[in-house]
C-alpha cells in the first residue's frame, strides 16, 4: 500500500513538473515569436510592464524610461505590448495631424468615469469637443478675459508681499496655485474660488495636489481599481483616491449651479466665461448637460496646478542663476510699474519669452508618457514593425534632454533660445503634439509672461530663503503624470 502511494505520488510530481514545464516553453516561445521580441529593451519586459508600473506609482517613471533609452536607444521596449519612442523625427510621425494615433484607453483608466476633450480615445468625438471648446480658449478669445487675468495676477503678487512682511518669506508655490485655480474658476464659471482672498489651504487644494498621484494609482492597476470601485471593497489607497475624484465633481456641479445662478440674477451676457458659447450652442445635441459637468471637472484639474507648477520651477531656477537673473530684471526695467499685458506684448521682451521656453523645456508640467495606439494597418517606427493596437509612447522628459537638439541638457540655460534650430523644435513638445496639443496652451502663456513679469518686477532682489528648513531638497520633482516639487512649497526672500 505504501509503496503504491508513493508510485502514484512520484507520478503525479512528475505529470505537475512536466505540465510546468510545457507551460514555461509555451510562454518563452510566445515571446520570442512576439513582434515587441526583436525591440530592445530589459529582459523582463518581454514578459511583463509591472516594473514601469510600479516606478510609475512612486512617481519615478519618467527618469526609469530615460535611463532605458540611454542604455537601449530611441526606441524601447518597456512591456510586451508598449514601446517608448525618443526619436523626434518618429515622434512627428506619431502625432501628425492626418491619420493621427489615436489616444490609447489607457487615458479612460487616467480619469475615469467622464468623456472629455483631453480623455477621450475616439477621434470623431475628439474632434466634436475641440470644435466647440477651442475658440474661447484661443490667444484672441482670451482678450475679453485679460481684466481678469490681470486683477488675479495683482492679487498674487500683493499676496506674496503680504506674507513676506508677516512671515519673512513667501511660499510662491502656494501663491501660484492660488492664482492659477482662481483664474481657471473665473474664466470657467464666472466667480473665481476665492483662493487669493482667503489664502487658505483647503480640501479643494489638498484634493488638487493628489490628483496626479491618485491618477498614477488607478491607471497603474485598472483592473483592480474598477472591481474596488464597483464592488465597494476599499483597498489601500484606492479610498481616498475615489473620495478625491467625488470631491472634484462636487465641486465641478457646484461651480456650473453658481454660474447659472449668476446668469438668472444678471443675464446671459453679463459675465461670459470660456462656456458661454457652449450654453448658447444652437444644436443642444452638440453637447449635453453631463458632458458639459465632464469639462468643467477637467478644467478645473487641469487649469491649475499646470501652470502654477511651472511658474514655481521657473522663479525658483532663475533666482538660483544671477547671470539669468540680472538679464531678466534689467530687460523688465522698459515696462511701467503699472504695466498691462498689452505693453508686455508691444514691449517684444524676447529673454522672457527665452526663459519661459527653457523652463517649459526643463521642468515640464507634462514630462511623462503620452501613450497613442498604433493604427490599422500597424507602423514602422526606429526600423522595428509595431502592429496595429500595440501602444507606442512618448515622454517630452527625454526629448527635452536629446543632447544633439539641447546641448549640456540638465543645465539651465535660456540663451540656448537665441538661436533655436529645427532640431531643438522638432524635439520641444512642452504642450504634447498634433491635434491633441494641449488645448489650454494660450492661457499658460498668458499667465507665465504676466506672473513672471509681475513678480520680477516687484521683486528684483527676490533670492531662495532658508527659512522652516526650505532647501533645494524640496524642489526635487515628483514626476507622476505632472511635474511637482516634492516639498508642496517654495519660500522665497523678496527683499
Amino acid at each position: 500500500m505504501d509503496v503504491t502511494q508513493e508510485l502514484l505520488k512520484s507520478n503525479h510530481v512528475y505529470t505537475l513538473g512536466a505540465l510546468g514545464l510545457v507551460a514555461i516553453l509555451l510562454l518563452l516561445s510566445s515571446t520570442l515569436s512576439s513582434p515587441l521580441s526583436r525591440v530592445p529593451g530589459p529582459w523582463y519586459t518581454r514578459f511583463t510592464d509591472v516594473v514601469g508600473r510600479l516606478h510609475w506609482m512612486a512617481g519615478r517613471k519618467a527618469p526609469y524610461i530615460h535611463n532605458l533609452h540611454q542604455k537601449y536607444g530611441p526606441i524601447v521596449r518597456v512591456g510586451p505590448r508598449e514601446v517608448y519612442i525618443a526619436d523626434p523625427q518618429v515622434v512627428k510621425s506619431i502625432f501628425k495631424v492626418k491619420n493621427e494615433f489615436p489616444k490609447s484607453r489607457w487615458y479612460l483608466d487616467f480619469v475615469p468615469f467622464t468623456i472629455t476633450v483631453f480623455n477621450t480615445p475616439d477621434i470623431p468625438t475628439h474632434r466634436r469637443f475641440r470644435r466647440l471648446l477651442s475658440a474661447p480658449l484661443s490667444e484672441s478669445g482670451l482678450k475679453e478675459f485679460m481684466p481678469q487675468i490681470e486683477q488675479k495676477v495683482n492679487l498674487a503678487i500683493q499676496g506674496m508681499a503680504e506674507e513676506h512682511k508677516t512671515r519673512g518669506a513667501a511660499d510662491i508655490y502656494k501663491w501660484w496655485l492660488y492664482l492659477t485655480t482662481d483664474v481657471i474658476g473665473e474664466l470657467s464659471f464666472g466667480e473665481s474660488f476665492r483662493m487669493l482672498e482667503t489664502n487658505k489651504i483647503n480640501q479643494y487644494i489638498t484634493d488638487l495636489q493628489g490628483a496626479g498621484k491618485f491618477g498614477s494609482y488607478r491607471s497603474a492597476f485598472p483592473s483592480l481599481f474598477r472591481f474596488s470601485y464597483r464592488f465597494g471593497i476599499p483597498l489601500p489607497m484606492s479610498s481616498a483616491a475615489q473620495a478625491a475624484v467625488r470631491r472634484i465633481r462636487m465641486y465641478a456641479d457646484e461651480s456650473i449651479s453658481r454660474h447659472r445662478a449668476i446668469v438668472e440674477r444678471e443675464g446671459p451676457d453679463s459675465r461670459p466665461t470660456v462656456f458661454t458659447k457652449v450654453y448658447k450652442a444652437e444644436d443642444e445635441a452638440s453637447i449635453t448637460q453631463d458632458e458639459i459637468r465632464d469639462h468643467a471637472q477637467a478644467y478645473i484639474v487641469a487649469g491649475s496646478d499646470t501652470t502654477s507648477n511651472t511658474l514655481t520651477y521657473l522663479v525658483w531656477a532663475v533666482c538660483r542663476n544671477s547671470k539669468v537673473k540680472s538679464r531678466l530684471v534689467k530687460e523688465l526695467e522698459v515696462l511701467p510699474d503699472d504695466f498691462a499685458y498689452e505693453d508686455l506684448q508691444q514691449a517684444h521682451i524676447s529673454y522672457l519669452e527665452h526663459v519661459i521656453d527653457e523652463v517649459l523645456r526643463r521642468f515640464p508640467a507634462a514630462p511623462s508618457g503620452l501613450p497613442r495606439e498604433v493604427p490599422q494597418g500597424g507602423a514602422e517606427l526606429c526600423g522595428y514593425h509595431i502592429p496595429a493596437g500595440y501602444t507606442v509612447t512618448t515622454q517630452n522628459y527625454s526629448l527635452h534632454r536629446d543632447p544633439d537638439a539641447f546641448p549640456d541638457p540638465e543645465k539651465f540655460d535660456p540663451s540656448r533660445w537665441e538661436n533655436t534650430t529645427q532640431a531643438m523644435k522638432d524635439a520641444f513638445l512642452p504642450f504634447g503634439g498634433g491635434s491633441r496639443v494641449c488645448i489650454g496652451l494660450h492661457l499658460a502663456k498668458i499667465e507665465l509672461r504676466l506672473g513672471v513679469a509681475r513678480f520680477f518686477k516687484k521683486f528684483p532682489n527676490a533670492k531662495m530663503s532658508s527659512l522652516e528648513g526650505m532647501t533645494d531638497e524640496d524642489m526635487v520633482p515628483k514626476l507622476f503624470f505632472l511635474i511637482n516639487p516634492q516639498g508642496h512649497r517654495c519660500l522665497m526672500e523678496l527683499e
